[in-house]
Order: C-alpha cells, then sequence, then structure tokens
C-alpha cells in the first residue's frame, strides 16, 4: 500500500500510463501508483480518463471526489476488492448480535478512553469524568455512556457553548476530518472483501457506510486534536491540508510505529478476524499524545 496522500486542487487533466498518475497543468507530473494511498480531487475543474479510475481501482487506492464548495462528496468504491467476496458477505451477513455488540462494547470503550487521554494531555480536569464513564459501559453500552462521555468532551475541548449542530469553523473542519476517515474506512472494508451498509450498531437504512461509521469511531480523536490545535476561525484550502495530513502521522499498533493509513488497515482486519472467529480480541493503535 502506498504512502502519499495526493490533492489535486487547481484545473487539470489526469491519465494512466505506464503505472503512473499523470497529471497535465502547465506542467507534466508523473507519479508511480504504488506511492499513492489516498487521491484527493478537491476541484470541479478535473477530467480524468477511465482507463486511469480502472488502475486506480486495481491498486486498491482511495479515490475522493470534492463538490463545488472543495467539500468531500463522494468516493470511488470497487464492487469486487477481494478474490472470496462472496464468502466474505455470506459470512457478514451471519455474525451473530452478541459478537457484535462485544466488538462494539469495546470499541465504545476504546473511543472513549482516546477521549480521556486527549483531555488528559490538555491538562483537562473532564478526563477524569470521562474515565468514570468507562469503568459504567454496560454491554452494548446501554446507558449510552458513548453520547454522554461525547457531550462532555467536546465542551472540554471548544467551551460550554460549543454544539455540534453549529454552523461554524470547527464544526466544517471536524466534519471534512471524519469523512477523510470515513473513506479511509470504506476501502479497507472493501479491501477485505466485506460491504460497507452492514453495521455492528450503526443500522440507519439512508447509511451505506455503517460499518465504516462503526469502525472509524475510536480514530476520530485524532482529527479533533487537530482541530483543537488549529483554532480555525476559517475553513479554506489551507485548513483543509492541515487537517488531511493527519493520515500522514504515525501511532504505535502492534508494537511498531506505522502511519495511520496502515494502522487503519490493522486494526480493521483484527475486527474482521474477530467477527469472523467469535473472538473480542482487537489491535488498537496508541497515540502518543
Amino acid at each position: 500500500m502506498g504512502w502519499r496522500i495526493i490533492v489535486i486542487s487547481e484545473n487539470a487533466k489526469l491519465d494512466y500510463r505506464l503505472g503512473c498518475l499523470i497529471v497535465r497543468k502547465k506542467e507534466v507530473t508523473k507519479i508511480n501508483l504504488d506511492e499513492i494511498s489516498i487521491l484527493l480531487i478537491e476541484t470541479t475543474a478535473v477530467s480524468l480518463t477511465s482507463a486511469l479510475l480502472n488502475e486506480l481501482v486495481k491498486e486498491k487506492i482511495k479515490v475522493i471526489f470534492c463538490d463545488e464548495k472543495r467539500n468531500p462528496a463522494s468516493e470511488l468504491i470497487p464492487y469486487y476488492s477481494s478474490h472470496d467476496t462472496s464468502e466474505k458477505i455470506r459470512s457478514q451477513i451471519k455474525w451473530s448480535t452478541k459478537i457484535k455488540k462485544i466488538i462494539w462494547t469495546k470499541i465504545v470503550a476504546e473511543k472513549i478512553l482516546k477521549q480521556a487521554q486527549l483531555l488528559e494531555l490538555l491538562q483537562k480536569t473532564e478526563s477524569a469524568l470521562l474515565k468514570k464513564y468507562i469503568a459504567e459501559l454496560k454491554f452494548a453500552d446501554k446507558s449510552n455512556r458513548e453520547g454522554h462521555a461525547a457531550k462532555v468532551y467536546f465542551n472540554a475541548l471548544f467551551g460550554k457553548n460549543f454544539s455540534r449542530n453549529s454552523l461554524n469553523s470547527i464544526n466544517s473542519s471536524l466534519n471534512y476530518g471524519y469523512s477523510i476517515l470515513l473513506s479511509a474506512f470504506n476501502r479497507e472494508v472493501s479491501a477485505n472483501g466485506y460491504v460497507t451498509q452492514l453495521g455492528l450498531f450503526h443500522d440507519n437504512m439512508f447509511n451505506p457506510f455503517n460499518l465504516s461509521s462503526d469502525l472509524m469511531e475510536p480514530f476520530r480523536p485524532l482529527i479533533d486534536r487537530r482541530v483543537y490545535e488549529m483554532k480555525p476561525n476559517k475553513f479554506e484550502h489551507e485548513e483543509k491540508q492541515k487537517i488531511l495530513n493527519v493520515l500522514n502521522e504515525t501511532v504505535f499498533i502492534n508494537n511498531r510505529e506505522e502511519y495511520i493509513n496502515n494502522a487503519i488497515k490493522i486494526y480493521c482486519k483484527s475486527v474482521f478476524n474477530s467477527l469472523h472467529n467469535n473472538s473480542d480480541f482487537i489491535d488498537f493503535y496508541q497515540y502518543e499524545f
């Protein structure tokens, strides 16, 4: 898997030649597909060939298309990313309710833990309350500790008057970062032969990415920290670049330092193995805040 995030932010023509992405602007740039993990088309003033799209799918490169406001609007997802996709989907349909709830409980606990660790780093006293919520967490989070933790957490980060429903630069930045994360998880779900629609906890008939929405939860604090550090008064190209670069950071997983993109791959694989084997073992990342 590649490690580079390529952003096309101005008028260009993209095509494929001899294993390379060809970017034609005033000058021509060649980028080996083996180096690319994500291709972000940030402007609608870009044309590209079907031959390129076909090769990007083969290489399992995540392609994200933005709308006229330069916000992520869609992505390229292959139909067949694994040789045993049919078997994987049959297995996914048969995942028991019990094992899905076990895995979801662990994911929620890890998400709240990562939130508490970030607040602790920032010397916010609310971190103690979040750790208390972890201790109170019930099977499948029946008491909604995740929701209570989220309210305390975001108010501690961005102020008592902050609401996730407000229209402001902070929420725009958070939403942008979460959408990039979601795309990364969609790639891994698809690459492993599963479908994104069938989730563990999320079960919205209008959400085509229920499973990815479940899996990404412990990774959200990575975006939250970046937005907190930025304290954005506006949300434009510069802010988007800073958020996008989160995926170029490293974390520790399996006692190794890995780029976050690769950590997502390792983590997802461990979740799928646990669901298949009725196990509760998950490889969670350790982030040195």
